[in-house]
Order: structure tokens, then sequence, then C-alpha cells
């Protein structure tokens, strides 16, 4: 019995264990990078945050939105105004450059905006598969969205329809 005792594990068995360990390391690894992604996303709202607060101000000064065409570049450089009368209200740098989002896809700006109404503009980020209107697309919206994912309007959004937003 002695003999009995004192053997290894057989083949078998400790393929049993490593196949044991892979498939556990696996659900760590998956779970650790959903969570990375979603951290990621995270960011990229925040500094959606940031570009809504500048957008905000540019409205106050110039009594509108940028333009598509000028885009929220226009926050940063005062040359891409494109109404010359609109010159000596520009108050800006009004946020730092941003021209790229987290997996350096350029940030889609659009006024009138697609994904509420047109009254707001949309900011877009296309994550991490660089394609627009995927599931990882992140949005200045996302934070609206329902338990099914749709975007539902709260009335808070500021409306360019009003006096000040359109000047």
């Amino acid at each position: 019995m002695n003999q009995r005792n004192a053997r290894g594990f057989t083949l078998f068995e400790l393929l049993i264990v490593i196949s044991i360990l892979l498939a556990l390391g696996a659900i760590v690894t998956v779970s650790f990078l959903s969570v990375g992604d979603q951290a990621e996303a995270d960011i990229q709202r925040a500094q959606f945050d940031q570009i809504d607060s500048a957008l905000e101000r540019f409205r106050i000064d110039m009594k509108r939105y940028p333009t598509e065409d000028e885009g929220i570049a226009v926050l940063w450089d005062k040359e891409l105004i494109e109404d010359e009368a609109d010159l000596g209200r520009w108050r800006g740098i009004y946020i730092s450059p941003i021209a790229q989002d987290n997996w350096n896809h350029e940030i889609i700006y659009r006024y009138p905006g697609e994904l509420l109404d047109e009254s707001t503009y949309d900011l877009v980020s296309v994550g991490p598969d660089g394609e627009e209107n995927t599931e990882d697309d992140v949005t200045n919206h996302d934070r609206r969205k329902n338990a099914d994912g749709e975007i539902e309007s709260d009335g808070s959004f500021p409306s360019s329809g009003s006096d000040t937003a359109t000047g």
C-alpha cells in the first residue's frame, strides 16, 4: 500500500486539472475585458460631457451652436467661424483640442441632431470597431437611454429653437 500512496498523478488527471485551470482563466479574462471595454466607453462619455459644457459656453456667447462645417474644432479655433459677424462674440478657447475619441477615430458632430431630435446636436464616437450605427457606438445621448436601449427625450436638453440659442 505504501507504493500505491506514493504514486503521482496520472496523465489523465493532470489534463483534467489543466483544462479546469484554463477554463477558469478564460472566464476571468473575459470578465476583465468586458469591464475594460465599459471603462473605455465611460471615459468617452466623460469626454462628451466636457464637450457638451464647452458647446453650451459657445452657445451662450455666440447665440447658436456650431454648424456642422465649423464642427467642434471651432471651440478651440476661432478661424473656423463661418460668419464674420460672429467673430466679435467668440470668447474661446472653450476647450482644449479634442479631435479623436478614445479609439483614435474622429468624433462625429451633427447639428441639427439626428439621434434625439433636430433641436439638439449629436456627438458620436464610432467605438472600437470604427463603424457608425453599431452596438459599440458612444453618443452624448447615451445617458438618456431606457432599458431597451432607446434614447428618450426628457425635455432637459437645451433646445436651439429657443430665442437664446438661435439668436
